[in-house]
Parts: structure tokens; sequence; C-alpha cells
């Protein structure tokens, strides 16, 4: 496990793009300057260097997070029917000390949610994760167990909308996905969403075949902090439970 502060882990040349950076967003929205270097070293490594589209997304995630979380924080109070499906989970980390998800694709209903809410409860969800994060960690693992998904589950829209808020306002915070008991049909809704996907973020999905469920998770997950409904020993913990 890596557990060398993060600063460290900079180049001299990405720092020159990073105070390079911070001068120039800092000029268009002094908010900017409340924000530590490595969120925005990790806008920096999403555009691939690229300092104007970096700072870009960064200011479009500022004026998002003051419309999307205008208190800096998403109560669960106002995602009652999301949190009711106990659908996300959060327990235990992986062998590079990432946080680990579980995700039941099954229990997402499109009729027991508003579009509104599905946001706000993936705002408080990707917030959870990122808290949970140990010194010198800046990413997480998601497990989406797919058992028993079928037609009533299949919510592309809510999908689409899940993966834009992650790649655009939590850059390089996903570290990988198991997919895991996928059923036949879920890739016909796979193919519309693919599209949607960015580079980067579509080398971290891993499809899992289900003889080889526990040995693949244990290559990245020690049993003791594999959950116990794949073999391990963690008993699974709503993400409304889990302490961050």
């Amino acid at each position: 496990m890596d557990l060398r502060d993060p600063h460290e882990l900079s180049d001299e040349r990405e720092q020159k793009k990073l105070a390079l950076m911070r001068a120039f967003v800092e000029r268009e929205d002094p908010a900017s300057k409340e924000v530590d270097d490595l969120e925005l070293r990790r806008f920096l490594r999403a555009r691939e260097q690229d300092i104007e589209k970096a700072s870009k997304q960064f200011l479009k995630s500022l004026k998002w997070r003051r419309t999307a979380v205008p208190n800096g924080f998403i109560s669960e109070s106002e995602i009652p029917n999301e949190l009711e499906q106990d659908k996300v989970f959060m327990q235990g980390f992986d062998k590079k000390g990432s946080p680990i998800s579980v995700v039941l694709g099954a229990k997402h209903f499109q009729t027991n949610t508003s579009p509104d809410q599905f946001k706000r409860m993936v705002a408080y969800a990707l917030d959870k994760f990122c808290a949970s994060m140990p010194r010198g960690q800046e990413k997480f693992t998601v497990i989406g167990d797919l058992q028993n998904w079928g037609y009533a589950n299949c919510d592309i829209r809510a999908f689409i909308a899940a993966l834009d808020i992650m790649q655009s306002y939590y850059p390089e915070r996903l570290g990988k996905v198991f997919i895991i008991h996928v059923p036949y049909i879920f890739w016909a809704a796979w193919k519309i969403i693919y599209p949607f996907i960015d580079q980067k973020t579509k080398k971290k999905f891993v499809f899992v075949e289900d003889k080889k469920l526990k040995e693949t998770l244990l290559q990245d997950i020690e049993e003791s902090q594999l959950p116990d409904i794949y073999g391990g020993k963690l008993q699974l913990v709503p993400i409304q439970g889990s302490s961050s």
C-alpha cells in the first residue's frame, strides 16, 4: 500500500503546470483558493495535462457544486427514496488502500426515484467514498453486482447521468470497477452506455466470470476486506450506515 504524500508523486513539469492552472482558476473564480493542489491535479491529469481544458472543467465543477451541493454536503433527508432501496454499500479497503463500494444494480428501479434525487444520491455517495480515503489514497474501488438485474432495473438515463457526474466533477477518483453476475440482457444496455464513457474510464471496467469471481476479487482485495456475499469476511454495510 503506497502511503506517500500524493504531493511527492508529481514531477517538476506537472508542478509547473499546476502552478499555472492555479493562477488562472483563482483569477477566474476566487473560490478556487480554497481548493488544494491535489484536487486541481486530478483535473489536470484527467485532461492529459492540458491546462486550458483542465481549468475549464474545474471551474465548471465549482459552478456545478454550488447548485448541486449548495450546503457543501448532501443530507440523507434529501435522498430518502434512494437510501430506502439499499443499493449502495461501503466497507473495507483493497490492497492499494482504496475504499470499496458495492452497488447492487437489481435494487435500482426507475419508478422508485426521481432524476434530481438520483443525481443527489450520486453526489452523496461519491462524497462519502472520497471522505473515507486514508492518507495517500485518492481512488475508490467499485463492485457492481448485476445479480437478478433485468428490464425493470434498466435506467439508461440514470446510468449516463451517474457517469457524467463522476467523470466531470470527480475526475481521477475511480480506481477500478468489477462488474459481476452479468446477465445476457445487460449487454444491450452496455452498448448504449459505452460511448458515454471516456477512454481512461473504459480501461477501469473489469467484467468478471461467475466461476472466477472470488479468485479475481482476491487479486485486488484481501479476504478480510472482501464482502461476505463474495466469500470474504465483511458484512455489507449500507452507505448511510458506514463511517467516513
